[in-house]
């Protein structure tokens, strides 16, 4: 990257493309690159022809080529932008980092931190670990989870890398379980729910997902491991990746998750919340893939945090 600076004004930059952004579309390079600038600005700079690649207009949808030469117009920042994310937060996604090499990172993603940035949020996983990795030139999250869901996350460390787990998420190749607690007395031993899931936002910009025919199509897996008291510990699986989905399912049959302020009951959270937990209680616990560019498969499992283990003991 390159670029004119005179009087710290904003300036204009030059980025040449390698092989780490060949075929990504020009306008996630931007989103990207552009880090705190609204996607609204990016779009708009687009729209007018301000951005260029090989000095020429291009659409939002381009598919960047090796080599290609992008011109990004000069970008004020808001001063209110939050650049560094803190170092409690460094500090801890640093020990949960659960397993690296060099294609991809796996981290054990604590409850509470967002998967990335938006929505009011300056800095999610992927955000502090680039600034923790300020030499590393890609990092990338092949997927995400909720905010308040802890475990198991992979971040790719190359833009090849990337494109072989989005293709294995897209095949369904990636085997993703969890952990959860539910409120109920589970019936059986495994339950399927097939029903797919509609995805609304409320003017207060709030996500709700509900199960709807008119929605795209979601499957889980319930498998009970223990039942304890009025609560039933599962294993889950998934067979989609689609937004809040267990959560979703899990209350659709009548078993809501311990601790889902969003989709469980109230009264019965409040109950759980005397005992110690605070979150919710949903762990991505473990994933299995192979990379076709790997000689190995990966088998990673996160364990359940301590506040959880301690929920589990107190119950019991």
């Amino acid at each position: 990257m390159t670029n004119s600076n005179t009087n710290n004004q904003p300036s204009v930059q030059f980025h040449k493309i390698n092989e780490n952004n060949v075929n990504q579309r020009v306008d996630n390079f931007l989103i990207t690159t552009l880090k705190g600038v609204p996607k609204t600005h990016i779009y708009r700079i687009l729209r007018k022809g301000e951005v260029r690649v090989n000095k020429k207009r291009i659409k939002p949808d381009y598919h960047l080529k090796l080599n290609d030469q992008i011109r990004i117009p000069p970008i004020r920042l808001s001063s209110k932008v939050k650049h560094t994310p803190s170092v409690s937060a460094i500090k801890l996604l640093e020990q949960r980092i659960i397993y690296e090499d060099e294609k991809l990172i796996v981290i054990n993603k604590p409850s509470g931190m967002a998967s990335h940035g938006g929505s009011g949020i300056n800095f999610g996983v992927i955000e502090t670990l680039r600034n923790m990795r300020p030499k590393t030139k890609f990092l990338e999250l092949a997927h995400r989870l909720d905010r308040d869901t802890s475990g198991c996350i992979v971040i790719a460390k190359k833009r090849s890398v990337l494109l072989e787990l989005q293709d294995l998420l897209h095949k369904h190749q990636i085997g993703k379980t969890y952990l959860a607690l539910v409120h109920g007395t589970w019936k059986g031993k495994i339950r399927i729910v097939d029903a797919p899931l509609q995805k609304n936002q409320l003017k207060s910009g709030e996500r709700v997902v509900y199960v709807n025919n008119a929605g795209k199509a979601a499957k889980t897996e319930f498998e009970l491991r223990q039942q304890l008291g009025n609560t039933a510990l599962l294993k889950v699986t998934i067979y989609s990746g689609r937004t809040h989905q267990i959560r979703v399912h899990a209350a659709h049959i009548g078993y809501p998750i311990v601790g889902d302020e969003k989709y469980g009951s109230k009264e019965l959270n409040k109950n759980i919340r005397n005992i110690g937990l605070k979150r919710l209680f949903l762990h991505a616990y473990n994933l299995k893939f192979k990379l076709p560019s790997a000689s190995k498969e990966i088998d990673i499992k996160s364990e359940l945090d301590k506040d959880l283990l301690e929920v589990l003991k107190k119950i019991s």
